[in-house]
């Protein structure tokens, strides 16, 4: 049994000019110990996926449906003071935006304190001891001072590390990244990349990496899953979704990652670009949700959505003209 798996996972938010159907019948599951990530545009349903395992989309104008298991136990089906005892504690979150999720009025020590009080019983003093381990955890130097000082204080990848001490500090089996490196520079990324895999590996918490950089993907994932428009496209072992993409979306996307030196090369080098848009996710699509900026559209794409088929070992697309591969004997 997986430790997650969220199956036929509809999130859908009521407005007044219809639905919006930000994810439409996702199916996956994550191994304990497993980093699987999650790709695709802005707006295509990855966050809302993240936030909807959690059970932290506001009903209404939310809704949410299908079964999300963990450990067993469908999440859906809780009360909300069992979902309070597992979040931060059992599964964590890693959010966005560090800026906005520390509370600037209390001290970096009393928010990662917060958790190991509600969660594990501890008292003030065994929490800022923890506190400050969790610190020299994440690689924040002098943590004895920095436990007593607030976020606007810290810089910008200092913030992150806290982010990650807070989400790791009751040894969670599950960890959601939500865009962990979006605002931070190339160096500091690297840093913040190289410490979530060390600690994965200390801890031996499972990962979900919400992302749209595929240079992340390539670097810390095992598995990917490739979301537009609110279902999934395609899902494969990293490499092998790297070299071999089935989908014409997860090809345009992967085009559309710049090359280090194609200008040295004589390359051309103008970025490749998806043509046209994203579909409203208030219409119900007839067939296929990536049809309309195909570039291998025909009538049967526009009738008939493709269904998620084994075209490689382990390797699934959802479209009509993916080519199968023999699965050896």
């Amino acid at each position: 049994m997986a430790l997650l798996e969220v199956e036929n996972l509809q999130t859908h938010f009521a407005t007044a000019d219809g639905v919006n159907r930000a994810v439409d019948g996702l199916t996956f599951s994550v191994e304990a110990g497993e980093t699987v990530a999650i790709v695709g545009e802005s707006g295509c349903g990855k966050s809302v996926t993240s936030m909807s395992i959690l059970r932290l989309i506001p009903e209404p104008p939310g809704k949410i449906a299908g079964a999300i298991r963990f450990n067993g136990k469908d999440l859906l089906k809780l009360s909300e003071r069992e979902m309070r005892a597992i979040r931060g504690n059992e599964i964590s979150m890693i959010f966005q935006e560090p800026m906005t999720s520390l509370n600037p009025v209390l001290s970096i020590g009393q928010q990662i304190g917060e958790a190991l009080r509600l969660h594990q019983g501890l008292s003030k003093s065994q929490a800022e001891a923890r506190a400050v381990e969790m610190l020299k955890l994440v690689g924040i130097p002098a943590p004895e001072k920095r436990v007593k000082e607030y976020p606007h204080q810290l810089s910008g990848g200092m913030r992150q590390r806290v982010m990650i001490a807070i989400a790791l500090a009751c040894n969670p089996k599950l960890l959601i990244a939500d865009e962990p490196t979006t605002a931070l520079d190339v160096t500091i990324q690297a840093q913040i990349l190289d410490l979530m895999r060390d600690l994965k590996h200390r801890v031996g918490a499972a990962i979900v990496l919400i992302t749209h950089d595929l240079g992340v993907v390539a670097e810390v994932a095992e598995r990917v899953i490739v979301m537009y428009a609110g279902r999934k496209v395609e899902e494969a072992p990293v490499n092998e979704l790297f070299k071999n993409p089935k989908h014409p979306y997860t090809k345009g996307l992967l085009g559309a990652v710049p090359k280090l030196g194609s200008s040295l090369t004589g390359e051309s080098t103008r970025l490749a670009e998806i043509p046209g848009l994203v579909p409203s996710l208030k219409k119900r699509i007839q067939g296929c949700v990536f049809a309309s900026r195909c570039p291998q559209q025909t009538e049967l794409c526009l009738e008939i959505a493709p269904a998620l088929e084994e075209k490689a070992p382990r390797h699934q697309a959802a479209c009509h003209y993916a080519t199968k591969e023999a699965v050896p004997a």
